[in-house]
């Protein structure tokens, strides 16, 4: 799916707040070379939103500003997008879509750990039992580029970067 002559891979880790994604990306970054873009960080430090939602205590997120800001280094290539939604990105920007996934009671651990409660806990939680973001990305984006990876462990983690490395190393642009 590479387009515009990149010469690295531009992959979208995706998932429930909670599963991993920022965990993941970093080691893999780490392990290819490639770009680690956090877009919550990207949000909050160029003020690519529209404002703070109470309800669900977070940042309204304006979607034109983010792709905008995103654009030459998605057609460079190499990067690694880490971001808990998926459904706004152009889908020539990937080449693979990685989701994470992560057992329920798992998550609400690790989200509770994040002092999250009330709605914003129990729609997180609601998101993962009916595999939203899956949903998302199968609807997103081209389906064989779409992988769900379970990231319930540090071993679930560690074996999802090897894997994506293998596939990272053996990625050849299209011709």
């Amino acid at each position: 799916m590479a387009e515009n002559g990149r010469k690295k891979p531009n992959i979208l880790v995706t998932g429930t707040p909670g599963t991993g994604k920022s965990t993941t990306s970093s080691s893999l970054a780490e392990a290819t070379q490639l770009r680690h873009i956090n877009i919550g960080e990207l949000i909050r430090e160029k003020n690519l939103h529209d404002g703070w939602d109470d309800q669900f205590d977070c940042h309204v997120i304006n979607e034109d500003l983010v792709c905008d800001e995103l654009e030459d280094l998605m057609e460079e290539g190499g990067n690694i997008v880490d971001y808990h939604g998926c459904d706004f990105f152009p889908k020539r920007w990937f080449d693979r879509v990685v989701v994470l996934q992560t057992d329920n009671t798992v998550l609400y651990d690790r989200l509770s750990k994040r002092g999250y409660t009330g709605s914003k806990l129990s729609n997180n939680i609601e998101c993962e039992i009916f595999q939203v973001l899956l949903e998302e990305a199968k609807e997103s984006y081209p389906e064989e580029i779409v992988v769900a990876l379970r990231s319930d462990t540090v071993d679930d983690i560690s074996r999802n970067v090897a894997s994506l490395t293998d596939w990272v190393r053996s990625w050849q642009p299209k011709a």
